[in-house]
């Protein structure tokens, strides 16, 4: 069985931008996507910003085993109600992950948890990207470093939760270093964080950043069923409990005056 791949793209760079258009005439989810079809056992296809529900519907989500994330532009465009069903596909098993600018996304601010903020220039500088986990799944098939020729400024202090893995750490050219590849559970879905993608440049077409990538899918897959999320904090009445017990305590009564058992 293949591992099915969602990949979102914001597809707003792309039909704005002349530039974006050259570097990337599949588009940058259409890069991404063309990249890992490649790879042996999986099957990735594309949806957008402007697709109905944002490509993201229930059923769309329901067949995919991961998905991932690039937005800049348009973040405050994507529906909340959109944003609440991804995060319960991730809590349910899906993997994600974002990618650049997507740190500022919707769902990853909603899994996260925190302001998700950090530092930027865009300076077309030389990134070189150092791996700091060299066992992990996602370093897998790497050198310890690689680099890239052009690539906007991530830098530290990242506004994020401490992750359970950092996997690679950035350097750029003016100085400044960056956790570029952070891991994390939420729920029963897996979540990968990595930094590189300026619309600009050529980052999606490098074949070290499609082994991160299509790493990444796999070790973000979840292959046993999803688990329902329940909305609600339902209450188990005494005479449900799994072992026989008596109420006791304090209690309120119905006028609002507290009584015991």
């Amino acid at each position: 069985m293949s591992i099915k791949v969602t990949v979102w793209g914001e597809n707003v760079h792309e039909r704005k931008n002349r530039v974006v258009a050259q570097v990337y005439p599949e588009t940058m989810h259409g890069t991404i996507a063309s990249a890992l079809n490649r790879e042996d056992g999986i099957e990735a296809a594309t949806v957008t910003l402007q697709d109905a529900e944002h490509g993201m519907t229930a059923a769309r989500l329901a067949q995919t085993d991961v998905l991932i994330w690039w937005g800049h532009a348009a973040h405050g465009d994507v529906q909340d109600e959109i944003v609440e069903r991804v995060c319960d596909a991730v809590w349910s098993g899906m993997g994600i992950i974002f990618l650049h600018s997507a740190h500022f996304s919707k769902p990853f601010k909603r899994l996260m948890g925190s302001p998700c903020n950090l530092t930027w220039r865009e300076a077309g500088e030389r990134e070189r990207l150092w791996v700091t986990s060299r066992n992990h799944p996602i370093a897998a098939g790497l050198p310890d470093h690689f680099e890239l020729e052009h690539e906007e400024m991530y830098g530290e202090p990242f506004g994020v939760p401490e992750p359970l893995e950092t996997v690679f750490i950035s350097w750029f050219a003016g100085g400044e270093v960056f956790r570029s590849g952070l891991t994390y559970k939420r729920g029963a879905g897996s979540v990968f964080y990595f930094r590189p993608g300026h619309e600009t440049y050529p980052t999606y077409h490098d074949a070290n950043v499609q082994r991160v990538i299509a790493n990444a899918v796999r070790w973000a897959h979840n292959p046993a069923a999803r688990i329902a999320q329940p909305h609600d904090a339902p209450n188990v009445p005494v005479q449900s409990a799994l072992e026989p017990i008596t109420e006791r305590g304090p209690r309120l009564h119905q006028d609002g005056e507290a009584g015991y058992r």
